[in-house]
């Protein structure tokens, strides 16, 4: 079977959970004094398309994009934007990112945070609640039936919501299945690094109309988010446009701005009525 880009950074991943894993067990990760998760689902309900913006130091497909020195200031920014979450890379080799980030981002603002990472198993869902996420990223792709149920689960016996990825409708069908409450449109094959514009028209409308659709990747510009309104995501999730803007604030306001109710004639949920 042909080696994807998907399963080197799993590999990765596993290699870099048991390191961490051994430093702090996850026996101790419980007794961590933690702020409780911020409620996020109802704000992703409302009226209109939020931002869920992402701090983002490099991509495996563009290589480094910005320095982001202090992730807590560039979180400041995108609140005062306004944002409805923020969203922190923590997955080291291939993003540059880290948990320090995400703390530092929780202390910094008011707003949900998503661990954005790729999630093996049940120690990197309680590392995240331990590190204060109050959202965590389940990509369906990297796991099985199984495991997709039982994180799932885990996540919201935690108190956080899960964005459970998909890029296909054989992945929307198996998110679906085991109960999600958001789910993540990926343009971006995570196999191939590949982005193919015409998925979220294709997938988000089949997103159950109780079910938060959120679209991710290839999401630039206004109209960009005036598509995914279209198609009827409730969100999008935007990381490169943001980081490598002049500046991030001002592209920031501009994607909240196009994703304000006015421009959201489409019935509640994912999909149309």
């Amino acid at each position: 079977m042909t080696r994807t880009v998907l399963d080197a950074i799993l590999e990765g991943v596993r290699e870099d959970v048991s390191e961490r894993e051994r430093a702090v067990p996850q026996s101790a990760l419980g007794s961590v004094e933690v702020a409780p998760p911020r409620p996020v689902l109802e704000t992703l309900r409302a009226p209109g398309a939020s931002l869920i913006a992402e701090i983002k130091r490099e991509s495996p497909s563009k290589g480094a994009l910005a320095s982001i020195g202090e992730p807590a200031d560039l979180a400041r920014d995108y609140e005062r934007a306004g944002a409805a979450a923020v969203s922190v890379l923590t997955e080291r080799r291939r993003f540059g990112g880290s948990l320090a980030d995400l703390v530092a981002v929780r202390g910094a603002v008011d707003l949900p945070v998503l661990r954005k990472d790729f999630v093996v198993g049940e120690y990197q869902v309680r590392e995240g609640r331990a590190a204060g996420a109050d959202l965590v990223l389940l990509i369906v792709a990297a796991l099985g039936d199984a495991e997709l149920a039982d994180l799932l689960a885990l996540t919201h016996e935690l108190g956080m919501e899960a964005l459970v990825e998909v890029h296909d409708e054989q992945e929307l069908e198996r998110a679906v299945t085991v109960g999600s409450r958001i789910i993540g449109v990926n343009s971006r094959n995570l196999k191939t690094l590949e982005v193919d514009p015409a998925t979220p028209a294709r997938i988000v409308p089949q997103v159950p109309a109780d079910v938060v659709a959120v679209s991710e990747s290839g999401i630039r510009t206004p109209q960009d988010v005036g598509t995914a309104v279209a198609a009827g995501a409730r969100a999008v999730l935007v990381g490169e446009a943001l980081v490598t803007a002049d500046d991030p604030r001002a592209a920031a306001s501009a994607l909240v701005a196009a994703g304000a109710p006015a421009a959201s004639p489409h019935t509640p949920g994912g999909a149309s009525a």
